[in-house]
């Protein structure tokens, strides 16, 4: 049996109009191929330190800058192996005046991560805060006391979260929230539909996140479709074939024209420097103005760590962008069926990836199904990890995320709703379905995220509300 194709395969494949088979390269944590040009792989991150000039509070004798070059070090350890993340700085600011009064005085950094080394230290977080960057305090316990004042700062509108912590592998977590914000702020979403995407709603969410949204005409999605190799999108419909559990009512000539679709979509997501896509698929390919159904695209895009969203769902694909940044795993966008005799939520799509635990863990089960809603095209039916627990989140109205937790508890087989379905454990079925909004799809992640989504919401100025 042949080994799966790498993401950078795959990548290739969908650049080479005119290309043979696809060649063999290695494979590889994060390939440069997956980040579009123009993209900015990069984060960078500034250090700054804290402490009144003459400590009291943890102790009068503290040698502070022995301090800094401790948490320094602790730095490096967390971020090794996180390469697009940068740090600079390592400032150590001891009164209010100190601390410069812009961000570009700091350099424009991406995000700050403050560490208060003794207490007293509150105005000069709150003149930091004030820049209105992304800023994390790191409070180690016998610190400081300002970690006290963060609620406040985020009342009055400033940027701003705290781990009180006394493990500091959680600097990684914190940059990393750190490098989803930056991130949602350089990225592009492809937009493909029977118009242009409105302008007043892109222009909302540029102003709210920095994200840029494209509109693509389907006529130049569908010359793209009929440029891509023979070969090339047999490649990928070989591979989907070869690692299948079984394929039920697809034939080979229509797993064909879905990779095919997936090779056009990533060709246009790399012309555009895109990171996202989301299609209005039921309604075009109902108009019979797209080829194939995209659900098999979305598959595999959603595994390389891309991000496809059916149905032109604009805050299902900024959810998803926002959880993949963050924590380095797929969405599973779904529409949900609650059984409150079970405490249960089922959620069911027919697109899901098949790496739910990233581009590089292991594979899923699958089989390779129609589009069960009309029985046509191509989608797959996964079996998702039993016991595992996830995230359910959606953002709405551009200034709220809701959520919710669950454990899996099965993969129903049954020849009703969408193909992939998996049934969660929730703490309140009836709470959610009684104050249930934000339109029906929900966007689910393996990981208990619920934490570090308040942090992630404090970060961008969003109102968490927990579903259930």
């Amino acid at each position: 049996m042949c080994c799966d194709l790498t993401r950078r395969q795959l990548l290739s494949a969908a650049g080479a109009v005119g290309a043979g088979a696809i060649a063999q390269t290695t494979h590889s944590a994060e390939p440069p191929a997956s980040r579009p040009a123009g993209f900015n792989p990069l984060t960078r991150i500034r250090t700054v330190y804290l402490a009144k000039p003459i400590p009291t509070w943890p102790k009068p004798n503290l040698d502070v800058q022995a301090e800094v070059r401790r948490c320094e070090a602790e730095v490096a350890k967390a971020l090794h192996g996180l390469p697009t993340i940068r740090t600079q700085g390592a400032d150590l600011y001891r009164l209010a005046n100190d601390v410069p009064s812009s961000a570009q005085a700091l350099g424009d950094p991406d995000g700050l991560v403050v560490f208060n080394i003794t207490s007293g230290v509150g105005q000069p977080l709150a003149k930091l805060a004030a820049m209105d960057l992304p800023v994390v305090l790191f409070s180690q316990p016998f610190s400081g006391h300002d970690w006290s004042s963060v609620a406040a700062l985020r009342s009055a509108g400033r940027r701003i979260t705290v781990f009180a912590t006394s493990d500091f592998a959680e600097i990684t977590t914190a940059c990393r929230m750190l490098d989803a914000v930056r991130k949602l702020r350089d990225s592009r979403i492809l937009f493909i539909g029977g118009g242009p995407f409105g302008t007043e709603s892109s222009n909302k969410i540029r102003e709210r996140f920095g994200t840029t949204v494209v509109s693509i005409a389907p006529d130049r999605l569908n010359a793209a479709y009929r440029a891509v190799p023979e070969d090339a999108a047999n490649a990928d419909a070989q591979d989907w074939i070869r690692h299948a559990e079984k394929v039920v009512e697809p034939s080979e000539s229509d797993i064909r024209d879905s990779s095919r679709l997936f090779l056009a979509i990533r060709k246009l997501m790399q012309e555009e420097s895109a990171q996202a896509v989301t299609i209005d698929c039921l309604g075009l390919f109902a108009r019979k103005v797209l080829p194939a159904y995209p659900c098999l695209a979305y598959c595999r895009l959603n595994d390389m760590g891309l991000t496809g969203v059916c149905e032109g769902d604009m805050s299902s694909t900024l959810t998803q962008l926002l959880l993949q940044y963050a924590f380095g795993v797929p969405g599973f966008v779904s529409d949900p069926v609650i059984d409150t005799a079970r405490n249960a939520v089922i959620h069911a799509h027919c697109v899901s990836a098949t790496r739910m635990d990233g581009p590089d863990g292991e594979r899923c089960p699958y089989i390779i199904r129609s589009h069960l809603e009309d029985n046509k095209g191509v989608s797959l039916q996964v079996r998702m990890r039993v016991r595992q627990p996830i995230t359910c989140a959606k953002l709405t109205g551009l200034d709220t995320i809701l959520v919710s937790t669950g454990t899996i508890t099965d993969n129903p087989d049954v020849d009703r709703g969408c193909r992939t379905k998996i049934t969660t454990k929730v703490a309140d079925a009836r709470k959610m379905l009684h104050n249930y909004r934000g339109g029906l799809h929900r966007v689910i992640v393996y990981g208990d995220r619920l934490n570090a989504i308040h942090d992630l919401a404090a970060l961008l100025k969003l109102k968490v509300e927990e579903e259930c």
